[in-house]
C-alpha cells in the first residue's frame, strides 16, 4: 500500500500547495529549522500515526524526521502530544494540513468505530463497514475501522456478491438471480443476498445462499428471520442501526452487522500542530 498511498498523498499535496505556500515561503527561509508537535484536543482512538502521517512528511520532504508519540489504537487524552516531526520548516507547514486532515478524519472513524464495538461487547457478533466511504480514501477508511476493533465488509465490487434490492428486481427473482450467479460466478465465492421480509428469507433458504442480509427489518422481524434461518447460512443486519439500537439488533442473534455511518458520518477529531523553531 505504500507506493500506492504515496501516490495519493503527491497528488494531495500538490492539490492543497498549489505552485507553492507564498505564505509560508514569505516568511522563513529554505534553511530555518524547526518541530512541529501535534496537540489532542479531545479524547479519541488514535489513526494515522503509525504510517499516514509519517508518509505525508515524507511524501514533502524525506529529509523530515517523524516520531509517532502514541500508536493506531491507543485511546488519547485531551491535551497529549501524540507525533511530532523535525524539519524544514517550510515543508513541516505546507504538508500541515493534509497530515492533520487525514489523521483527524482517521481518528474519527477509529473512534466511532471503537464505541459501536463497545455497545456489543459480550456477544457473538462483528461490526462491519461498507462502501459507503470518501472516494480515493477507501483504504485508509477501512484501515480506521479495523482499528477502531471493527472489521471490513468488501472492499470493491470484485471482492464478493452481494444481490440487492435492484438485482433482484431486474432479474425478476431472488431465485432467478441466484440461478445465474451459479452458472456464471466463481465457485469460490459465497453468495450474500439482499432481504426486506420472512418470504424473501424462505426463498434464500430454498437457494441455498450462504449470507443473508436482512435488510431495515425491526428487530421483532429480525429475530423471526435468525429462527428461520437456524445456522444455515450466515446472518448480517443492515440498514438504521446507531449507537442506541445496536446492541438490541445484535441480541437478535444475528452475526454481522454493518453500519454505513462507521465511515460516512463519523466526526473528525479535534487535533491541533504546535511549530517550534
Amino acid at each position: 500500500m505504500d507506493t500506492q498511498l504515496a501516490r495519493q498523498l503527491q497528488q494531495f499535496l500538490e492539490e492543497d500547495i498549489g505552485l507553492g505556500d507564498i505564505t509560508t515561503d514569505s516568511v522563513f527561509p529554505p534553511e530555518q529549522q524547526g518541530q512541529a508537535v501535534f496537540v489532542a484536543k479531545e479524547d479519541f482512538v488514535a489513526a494515522g500515526l503509525d504510517e499516514v502521517a509519517p508518509l505525508v512528511f515524507a511524501t514533502r520532504n524525506p529529509r523530515i524526521v517523524c516520531t509517532a508519540r502514541q500508536k493506531d489504537g491507543d485511546r488519547v487524552l485531551a491535551g497529549a502530544e501524540i507525533f511530532s516531526a523535525q524539519g524544514p520548516v517550510r515543508d513541516l507547514l505546507s504538508a500541515e494540513r493534509l497530515a492533520l486532515n487525514l489523521v483527524q478524519r482517521m481518528s474519527g472513524i477509529a473512534t466511532l468505530t471503537s464505541a459501536f464495538v463497545q455497545q456489543v461487547e459480550g456477544l457473538p457478533v462483528r461490526i462491519l463497514d461498507t462502501r459507503k466511504t470518501t472516494p480515493g480514501l477507501r483504504a485508509l477508511e477501512k484501515y480506521a475501522v479495523r482499528v477502531g476493533g471493527g472489521h471490513n465488509h468488501r472492499f470493491s465490487l470484485a471482492d464478493g456478491i452481494l444481490l440487492k434490492d435492484n438485482h433482484i428486481a431486474a432479474c425478476g427473482s431472488i431465485t432467478k438471480a441466484v440461478q445465474t450467479l451459479r452458472d456464471k460466478a466463481p465457485h469460490t465465492l459465497k453468495i450474500e443476498v439482499e432481504t426486506e421480509n420472512l418470504a424473501q428469507v424462505e426463498e434464500c433458504l430454498a437457494c441455498g445462499v450462504e449470507i443473508i442480509m436482512l435488510d431495515n427489518m425491526a428487530p421483532a422481524l429480525m429475530r423471526q428471520a435468525v429462527a428461520l434461518i437456524g445456522g444455515r447460512a450466515l446472518v448480517e443486519a443492515s440498514g438504521g442501526v446507531n449507537l442506541t439500537n445496536v446492541r438490541e439488533i445484535a441480541e437478535t442473534g444475528v452475526d454481522l452487522i454493518s453500519v454505513g455511518a462507521l465511515t460516512h458520518s463519523a466526526r473528525a477529531m479535534d487535533i491541533s500542530m504546535r511549530l517550534s523553531v
